[in-house]
C-alpha cells in the first residue's frame, strides 16, 4: 500500500474514532466539571467522595471488581496450568467446554443463579430433603445484599477470558527454565512461585485488567440481583433526571478515571517488566501423560468447573420450561408453552428483528473499518501504525457504561448526536454506531491475523501484472482473508446482538428494544415474566453458542482468530 492511501485511510479512521469514541468520552468527563452557568467547577466531582450514598456505591463497585478478579483468577490459573503441563482423559473436549460461560449474557445467567441458589432455590430444597438444613432457617447462599451472588456470577462468566490470557502466556514459556530449576533441586511449589507465576504475569495482568473493568462497571447483573447500592446502578437510576442532576456525569467520570488507571497501570507494569518480552521458547513443552486415578482426578476438576459454570445456563433452561418451580429441587412439571407465549408477546419478535438490524449494521461498519485499519497496520510502512493499532483497541479498556452514557447525553435534542435519532425516537443509527465502536477490536484483530498469515507476494504479483488495486482485493486478498473476516464479523455480530449497557441505556421506547432490553423488561413483568425472559435467554444462548463455534471453526482454517 502506498503512503498516500495509507494516510487517507488513517485519517478517515481517526476521524471516525475521534467523533464517535473520544468525543463522547471527553464529553462525559467535561459535563462532570461544568456548572449550570457553564463555568468550571469541582463541586460535582468532589461530592462523589463526600456524599455517603455515592461513596458507598463506588466502594461497592470497587469491591466487586477486585473480588471478582481474584475469584476469576482462582478458577482460571489452575485450569490453565493443568492444561499446559498434563495430558489427561477427555482433555480436548473439556478444554473446549471452557468457553461455555461466554454463550450466555451474564445478567440473563443471574436469573438462573437466583433460581438455583436463592433462599427457596433448588440447592436449599436439596439440602432440606437430605435433612442437612432446617426448612425454618434456610441459608441465603447469595449473601446479604446479593454481593456474593454477583461475584459468583462474574467469576463464572469471566474466567475464560483470564484462562485464555494465562494459557497464551504459558505457551510462550521456555520449558528449559523450569527444567533447570527442577534439576537444581527446586521444589514444585517453589518453582511455581519463583519461575512460572512471574513469567505468566503478562497474561494475568492483561486478562485481569479486562475482568476488573468488566466487573467494576457491570450493570446487568446488579440490576437482576436488586443490588442498588453500586455505582453502575446508581448511574442507570440517574438517567430519569439527567437534565437536572449532574451527579451521574461525575460518577461516570470517576469510574472512567479508575478504569483507565487500572488499564494504564497494567500496561506500565508490563512495560517495565522484562517478563513480558521474553523470547519465544527454544524448547518444546512436553505434556506429562497422567494415567490412572491422577489423570481422572484432573478430569473431575475440569468437569466440576464446567458443571459449576453451567449452573446459570441450567437454571435458565429449566426456568424457561417450568410450570412451577418454587422450593423444589427441579420444576414439578415441564412445558414448552413459555416459548410459544414468548413468540406471541409484543416485545419478543420486534426485539429480535431490531437486534438483527442493529447488529447487522454494526457488523458491516466493523468489516469495512476493520479491513482498512488492518491493511494500514500490516501492509503499510507509514509512521503511527502502532498508534492506530492502540487507538482501535481502546474500546476494550473503556467501560461500555461510560460510552453509552456519553451517547445518550449527546443524543438529546439540540446536541451533537441528535441527528442519529430517527423518527419517533428510533435509536437504530445510534445503536449501530455504538455497537460498531464497541466491537471493532474483534474484527481488527481477526483481519490483522489474516493479513499476517497470508502471502503478500501474491498481492504484489497481481499488482505487478497490471491488476487494479480493487481487482486485486476482490480476486486475491479478500478470498485469502475470508475465513478471518467471517470469524471476526460473526463474533462482532453475536456480541452486538447481546450487548447490555448500550441496549439498556440507549433504547428508551418498547418498539425499539433490542433483545437484551426486552429480556430486562420481561424480568420486571408480573406473572410469568421470568419464564418468558428465560425462554428468550435460551434462544440468545443457542444463537451465541452457534456463532462462537462458527467463528472458532472458521478461524481454525486460517491458523487462529487472534494470532498476534
Amino acid at each position: 500500500m502506498n503512503s498516500r492511501k495509507a494516510i487517507i485511510l488513517t485519517a478517515v479512521v481517526t476521524l471516525f474514532f475521534a467523533v464517535f469514541f473520544l468525543f463522547p468520552v471527553i464529553m462525559v468527563i467535561g459535563e462532570a466539571f461544568v456548572d449550570r452557568d457553564g463555568g468550571l467547577t469541582l463541586a460535582y466531582f468532589s461530592q462523589v467522595f463526600v456524599n455517603p450514598v455515592y461513596l458507598e456505591g463506588l466502594w461497592n463497585a470497587l469491591l466487586l471488581g477486585v473480588t471478582s478478579t481474584l475469584a476469576t483468577l482462582l478458577i482460571a490459573f489452575p485450569l490453565a496450568l493443568l492444561t499446559h503441563r498434563y495430558r489427561f482423559p477427555l482433555k480436548s473436549p473439556l478444554s473446549a467446554l471452557i468457553l461455555v460461560p461466554l454463550v450466555l449474557p451474564p445478567f440473563v445467567g443471574a436469573v438462573g443463579v437466583k433460581q438455583m441458589l436463592g433462599v427457596k432455590g433448588a440447592l436449599n430444597a436439596f439440602l432440606e430433603k437430605l435433612g442437612l438444613m432446617d426448612p425454618a432457617a434456610p441459608m441465603d447462599w447469595l449473601g446479604e445484599g446479593r454481593f456474593w451472588g454477583i461475584v459468583v456470577m462474574n467469576a463464572l462468566h469471566l474466567y475464560p477470558i483470564l484462562y485464555m490470557n494465562i494459557a497464551a502466556s504459558l505457551a510462550h514459556l521456555d520449558p528449559a527454565m523450569e527444567e533447570a530449576a527442577q534439576n537444581l533441586g527446586c521444589s514444585p511449589w517453589r518453582r511455581l512461585r519463583r519461575i512460572t507465576m512471574p513469567l505468566t504475569m503478562p497474561g494475568i495482568f492483561a486478562g485481569g485488567a479486562i475482568v476488573f473493568i468488566w466487573s467494576f462497571t457491570e450493570l446487568g447483573v446488579p440490576l437482576v440481583f436488586d443490588y442498588s447500592r453500586v455505582a453502575p446502578v446508581q448511574i442507570f437510576d440517574g438517567l430519569k433526571d439527567l437534565e437536572s442532576n449532574p451527579f451521574p456525569y461525575a460518577l461516570v467520570a470517576v469510574m472512567l478515571i479508575i478504569s483507565s488507571a487500572v488499564f494504564l497501570l497494567s500496561k506500565a507494569l508490563l512495560g517495565r517488566s522484562r517478563l513480558g518480552t521474553a523470547p519465544r521458547p527454544k524448547g518444546r513443552n512436553v505434556e506429562r501423560v497422567l494415567k490412572g486415578w491422577k489423570g481422572w482426578a484432573i478430569t473431575l476438576v475440569f468437569a466440576g468447573v464446567f458443571l459449576l459454570a453451567s449452573l446459570p445456563h441450567m437454571g435458565v433452561i429449566l426456568l424457561s420450561s417450568a410450570t412451577d418451580w418454587y422450593g423444589s429441587v427441579f420444576p414439578e412439571q415441564l412445558t414448552g408453552a413459555h416459548y410459544e407465549e414468548a413468540l406471541g408477546h409484543p416485545l419478543v419478535v420486534p426485539s429480535i428483528q431490531n437486534s438483527l438490524l442493529y447488529a447487522s449494521g454494526a457488523m458491516v461498519v466493523d468489516l469495512v473499518l476493520g479491513l482498512a485499519i488492518a491493511w494500514v497496520i500490516v501492509r503499510s510502512t507509514i509512521r503511527g501504525r502502532a498508534l492506530l493499532d492502540a487507538l482501535v483497541m481502546l474500546p476494550l479498556a473503556v467501560p461500555g457504561l461510560v460510552l453509552a452514557f456519553g451517547y445518550l447525553a449527546l443524543a438529546q435534542e439540540g446536541r451533537a448526536f441528535s441527528f442519529l435519532v430517527g423518527v419517533n425516537g428510533n435509536p437504530a443509527a445510534l445503536l449501530i454506531i455504538a455497537y460498531a465502536v464497541r466491537r471493532l477490536p474483534y474484527v481488527v484483530r481477526a483481519a490483522v491475523a489474516g493479513l499476517q498469515q497470508s502471502n503478500v507476494t501474491l498481492e504484489e504479483a497481481a499488482l505487478s501484472l497490471g491488476a487494479p488495486p480493487l481487482r486485486m482485493m476482490k480476486r486475491i486478498a479478500l478470498p485469502l482473508l475470508s475465513a478471518n473476516l467471517l470469524a471476526g464479523g460473526i463474533l462482532a455480530f453475536a456480541f452486538a446482538m447481546l450487548e447490555v449497557s448500550d441496549s439498556l441505556i440507549l433504547a428508551q421506547q418498547a418498539e425499539h428494544f433490542p433483545i437484551t432490553k426486552a429480556i430486562y423488561a420481561l424480568l420486571n413483568t408480573l406473572g410469568n415474566g421470568y419464564e418468558l425472559a428465560s425462554a428468550l435467554g435460551v434462544w440468545a444462548m443457542v444463537f451465541l453458542g452457534i456463532s462462537i463455534v462458527g467463528a472458532v471453526s472458521l478461524a481454525g482454517k486460517r491458523g487462529g482468530l487472534f494470532r498476534m
